[in-house]
């Protein structure tokens, strides 16, 4: 199969290859951290043919024995080499119980450049952040970005392009399937259905799977709105389902921990103060919101949007949240190492009303960072109200700084 280079996270590691910190790729399910890894590895014997590399894949059957710290600690005995570079790289870590124990021990000894990948936030961070704190660094991958999809699936930049993406979504093997709804929502639906199995119900021990599903449908249909785990408490109790508050955080937290979904809280755009209370949800991948949604683009393609502007500043690496200005919202406020950046998201600026509203919310910040108004209107880039920047969703995605 082809190795299609994701130069936007291989050029984010590269510069640690050979480090004596571990290299940790975090990330859903499918959205291509394996495939990164065997690029790492060809790229290190490209460099070096005489290096040492272990390469282990936990999802593959001459590793399924591997399921303890002894385990692998037996299996690694004997496999490195004083004499050459060696490299480590294991593949969805989270499958070993201990991990952890093993990666300290190799790297306290200096055994190997140790490359990992993982599918669960809640383990890494825990069993990481507790045995190699200060020892690893962490690098987020995501579903295919719409510059990549364009790239992985032969197209060119069009509108058209841009409504497959906003359908089916960026994980990467659907560039090997027809973009139908019959072939890529089967294929989508059971990544669905293996990331709700082995990263949430399986990992996080959930007792309630129909109230789970009903929850992610939940968070599906209110992409970009508004809402906290009391209100949906008290919405689930007007459909006479008794489920508590404590039990709702619950889920969404372990919907989060497997990346399904991220959590966007909101802030006072004047202090960056955060609240408590009230926050959206964002999908980790379009096509996995769609496929299980009965997906209809027109009545859905405001939350597209939005979720496609999300995506899109965290994979350029920017803190998302949602922005309080006094009595106006801001869609989103991006944070990166002390700069901001500010954006609108919307269908189309049809009506005066629509139009008064975006860019006015951007245009009541009185600050110099960048502002945009993003949505779906035909037009050529041009720039309103005072430097705000309203461009086509086309372009934003395109865009690789902001």
């Amino acid at each position: 199969m082809e190795l299609i280079n994701r130069a936007i996270y291989t050029e984010r590691i590269q510069p640690f290859i050979g480090k004596d910190i571990i290299k940790v790729l975090t990330g859903q399910r499918r959205v291509g951290k394996s495939f990164i890894l065997r690029q790492l590895k060809d790229q290190i014997l490209n460099d070096n043919p005489q290096a040492n590399v272990v390469f282990i894949n936990l999802e593959f059957e001459e590793f399924r024995h591997l399921r303890t710290d002894t385990d692998l600690f037996a299996y690694l005995d004997g496999k490195f080499d004083d004499t050459k570079a060696n490299y480590l790289f294991i593949d969805e870590v989270q499958d070993v119980q201990g991990f952890e124990h093993v990666l300290r021990s190799l790297q306290a000894k200096s055994t190997c450049d140790i490359f990992i990948t993982g599918s669960n936030a809640k383990m890494l961070s825990s069993e990481l952040s507790t045995y190699l704190a200060g020892r690893y660094i962490e690098f987020h991958i995501h579903s295919l970005s719409y510059t990549e999809f364009l790239i992985f699936h032969k197209l060119e930049n069009t509108n058209q392009s841009l409504m497959l993406y906003l359908t089916y979504g960026g994980l990467p093997y659907l560039a090997h399937l027809s973009l139908t709804d019959e072939l890529a929502f089967e294929y989508l639906r059971n990544v669905y259905a293996t990331i709700l199995l082995r990263d949430v119900v399986q990992r996080e021990n959930i007792r309630n799977v129909d109230f789970l599903e009903t929850l992610l449908h939940y968070a599906a249909d209110n992409v970009g709105s508004l809402f906290s785990a009391n209100n949906i408490s008290k919405y689930l109790k007007s459909q006479r389902t008794e489920i508590s508050t404590n039990q709702v955080i619950t889920y969404l937290r372990a919907l989060s921990n497997a990346y399904i979904i991220n959590k966007v809280s909101r802030i006072e755009i004047a202090g960056l103060k955060k609240f408590e209370i009230g926050e959206k949800y964002f999908f980790e991948d379009i096509g996995l919101r769609n496929c299980y949604q009965g997906f209809n683009m027109q009545r859905d393609i405001h939350k597209l949007i939005e979720n496609a502007v999300f995506l899109h500043l965290r994979m350029l690496q920017y803190e998302v949240y949602v922005g309080k200005n006094h009595q106006s919202e801001v869609d989103f406020v991006g944070l990166k190492q002390g700069s901001k950046v500010y954006v609108q998201a919307t269908y189309l600026l049809s009506q005066p009303s629509t139009e008064d509203r975006e860019f006015g919310n951007l245009a009541a910040i009185k600050d110099n960072y960048p502002k945009y108004v993003v949505s779906l209107d035909d037009f050529n880039r041009l720039s309103l109200h005072e430097g705000i920047i309203h461009i086509h969703l086309r372009e934003f995605l395109s865009l690789e700084s902001l």
